[in-house]
């Protein structure tokens, strides 16, 4: 009896424990209004939160001498230590303006924490071109094959992912990859973005997050353009080879709380090869921005881009090596395309209560593409060549709400947020068709012609449990697909449609031992879907090939200013079917495995000097191939990118960049080598009150290197028998521009 009045006793006490909070609005000095997304996070006891539209945040168990850190990327950071006054109690914190800086990024336990610090990265090395874009993701590696029209093709964790199969990549929340594309499925054409609009980039490897979809298996980027410039800016660029850019950014409305602003690039240039690109780009894209800064915003963009090149194609060795033509010639100089995309989109984030909220999103695409190709010169055709003729005309249409709620636990000893989504993609493709032709004007033979119809539903939820220095984020996604195809080369109708579901199920751990180390454990299944031709082709088998993923690491601080990042992973595929679009035939491909080590270091030397480098090796493999028989063409095993940059020295500002790949396999036995190469890049501006003066060099060693290569079967037009070997697109030798540009 003795013992049970004890123990009430003990409870007693213990349930009288008050928990405190700390709460209050976050404003910024320039123009005092409230700062969304400002991290808060408690040093003493690892509990953090972030700022809601309205700047608002609530911090619970706080105790006193508890030291508390306001922190957010261009701004200089805050620190509170607790005393009597501040429990139970609002603050105001005003943040100070300051330049990006390594040591406004803190390690808590955000499942995808490397962003921000790439971020710094994205602030202090702006991208100068649509190309360079994806280079600030560590470990990938990109290559252009058409002189700038098409779509790079992305090397990531050891996958040749051509030019989007393995990574699933969006804009504001609308999807840039393209399913059942008539040139290649994922194709992820990105040069409707114009690069000074971009705000931050949100990426993480791996297929470990509920809210990401298709093509999410080597890993997913969100590119996140501005909501408001503070100026306007007008810029030309002029260089080399009659390249030409313009470039304008203009506000149209500064009001208080409804701001907008107009951005337009147009891009000329006759490009490196010996017969003209004759390359024409442009893009212009309205943005608006409404904050009410109490609870809810609501932003909206209309954009329109379109693109025309001619191009020079992949050129074989031999042609090179034996004279015929030089490494800019061309054996066709026929191939080149036109592609266009029309884009709107709206966003709206509505704070129901202080741990609530609903974001809404919807979008609608327009997209024309058409592309001439020639890689096998006259081996099919010895009379009229081998051009194909790749086209089609796609609207997408599609959808996302989420709600979030957070709530705490255990008298406010932990905190637990739910994510739940639902949502949908809808592509209707018109006229998706494969032919052969002869000089871009007379359709000799269609090989593929048809209508497609492909429907994503999804759902999605998350659920992040935190407690102490450790979270919990497991999550499960819910994917339904209708495939549904109507073949017009046949003289009767035929249509075929299948259906699929699948669950993915995620889970992340982090342990977040203080501001400046985190471990993660990270697993869970990801999937790309095949082209809808493929899946009615084979009666719906192996639809949405599962990807199997792993990564276990660390990011650390050893100092304020030195962030190091490491990860060792595997990633294993089904089997699945893929639609060769330049042949229009069904190739299947076994399992295959990955396993990896990625590598990476952030140094700010001093306020004016930043430093990065990235290290990725990988181990690929099929695996039902026997040994020797089992390299996976392409597949990059050693790649590195880095990047020494400095700003704010007397007026001048600029970087040194560069990026490796190792030799690779070109194909199954690594008989045919496509060769590695090391690229160096630089640029340098000066300053004068509002008007800037730039220079930017490629390849300023004037390396020679090959783009992008493919172990191909060609025949030349005098030749008696094919031979199959590397086919190259030689990478920009050194190239010159100049910049001037100016803000008001």
């Amino acid at each position: 009896m003795k013992k049970h009045i004890l123990l009430y006793m003990l409870l007693a006490v213990f349930s009288s424990v008050k928990a405190h909070e700390l709460s209050g609005v976050i404003i910024s000095e320039d123009n005092n209004k409230p700062l969304q997304g400002v991290g808060v996070y408690n040093k003493t006891t690892g509990a953090y939160t972030y700022t809601n539209v309205s700047g608002y945040f609530e911090l619970d168990d706080i105790s006193v001498n508890d030291i508390i850190y306001f922190y957010q990327l261009g701004y200089e950071n805050q620190e509170l230590v607790i005393v009597e006054k501040h429990l139970d109690s609002e603050v105001n914190i005003i943040l100070e303006i300051s330049s990006a800086s390594l040591d406004q990024v803190l390690i808590v336990s955000k499942v995808n924490v490397l962003s921000n610090f790439v971020n710094v990265d994205l602030k202090t090395s702006p991208v100068k071109s649509s190309q360079e874009i994806l280079r600030k993701i560590p470990g990938l590696i990109i290559g252009q094959h058409a002189g700038g029209g098409k779509a790079e093709q992305i090397f990531l964790r050891g996958f040749d992912i051509d030019h989007g199969t393995d990574i699933a990549i969006d804009v504001d929340g609308m999807p840039v990859n393209m399913v059942s594309h008539a040139h290649g499925q994922g194709y992820a054409d990105m040069h409707f973005i114009i690069p000074e609009t971009i705000n931050n980039i949100d990426f993480a490897k791996g297929a470990y997050y509920a809210d990401k979809g298709n093509f999410n298996t080597a890993g997913y980027v969100d590119i996140n353009t501005k909501k408001t410039i503070n100026n306007n800016i007008v810029s030309v660029e002029a260089g080399q080879f009659n390249t030409l850019r313009a470039l304008s950014m203009l506000k149209i409305v500064d009001e208080d709380k409804s701001k907008a602003y107009i951005a337009s690039e147009l891009m000329l240039s006759d490009g490196v090869f010996e017969s003209p690109q004759n390359f024409n780009r442009i893009n212009v894209m309205g943005r608006y921005n409404f904050n009410n800064y109490e609870d809810q915003e609501f932003n909206m963009a209309i954009s329109h881009f379109q693109s025309k090149w001619d191009a020079s194609g992949q050129i074989p060795v031999r042609a090179v090596e034996n004279g015929l033509i030089g490494r800019f010639g061309a054996i066709d100089d026929t191939e080149g395309g036109n592609t266009s995309r029309s884009n709107f989109w709206i966003k709206h984030n509505k704070q129901l209560d202080e741990h609530s909220t609903i974001k809404s999103s919807a979008y609608l695409s327009k997209y024309d593409f058409e592309l001439f190709s020639n890689f096998t010169f006259f081996l099919e055709d010895p009379v009229n060549g081998d051009q194909i003729h790749q086209k089609e005309d796609r609207t997408i249409i599609g959808a996302k709400t989420t709600y979030e709620h957070s709530f705490h636990l255990e008298d406010h000893d932990a905190q637990l947020k739910y994510e739940l989504g639902v949502g949908f993609r809808y592509d209707d493709v018109n006229d998706v068709q494969l032919s052969r032709t002869l000089n871009r004007q007379t359709i000799l033979e269609r090989l593929a012609f048809g209508n497609i119809d492909e429907l994503n539903g999804f759902a999605f939820a998350n659920l992040t449990y935190k407690k102490n220095k450790w979270t919990f984020n497991p999550g499960l996604r819910l994917d339904y697909f209708n495939f549904d195809y109507e073949n017009l080369l046949t003289t009767t109708y035929e249509n075929k449609s299948e259906n699929k579901v699948l669950v993915s199920p995620k889970l992340n751990i982090i342990y977040a031992a203080s501001p400046k180390l985190q471990w993660f454990a990270k697993t869970g299944l990801g999937y790309h879907s095949n082209d809808a031709r493929v899946v009615t082709a084979n009666n719906g088998k192996k639809v949405l090939p599962t990807a199997y993923g792993t990564d276990l690491g660390v990011i650390m601080k050893p100092m304020n200013r030195l962030v190091i990042n490491a990860a060792l992973w595997s990633l294993f595929l089904q089997q699945e079917f893929v639609y060769v679009g330049d042949a229009g035939i069904v190739e299947p491909s076994g399992k295959t495995k990955r396993y990896g080590f990625d590598f990476g270091l952030r140094y700010q030397l001093a306020d004016w000097l930043f430093f990065n480098t990235d290290v990725n090796y990988t181990y690929a493999r099929s695996s039902e191939d026997p040994s020797g028989q089992n390299y996976i063409p392409l597949a990059p095993d050693l790649t590195s990118s880095g990047n020494i940059s400095f700003r704010d020295l007397s007026n001048f500002s600029g970087g040194l960049s560069y990026r490796y790949i190792k030799d690779r396999p070109a194909n199954e036995d690594s008989s045919i080598v496509a060769e590695g190469y090391f690229i160096t890049d630089l640029n340098v501006n000066y300053q004068y009150k509002n008007w800037t003066f730039g220079l930017i060099v490629e390849n300023l060693f004037d390396s020679e290197w090959n783009e992008t290569q493919f172990a191909t079967e060609s025949r030349l037009f005098n030749e008696p028998d094919a031979v199959e070997e590397i086919h190259f697109t030689p990478g920009s030798p050194f190239f010159l521009r100049g910049k001037i540009s100016v803000r008001f």
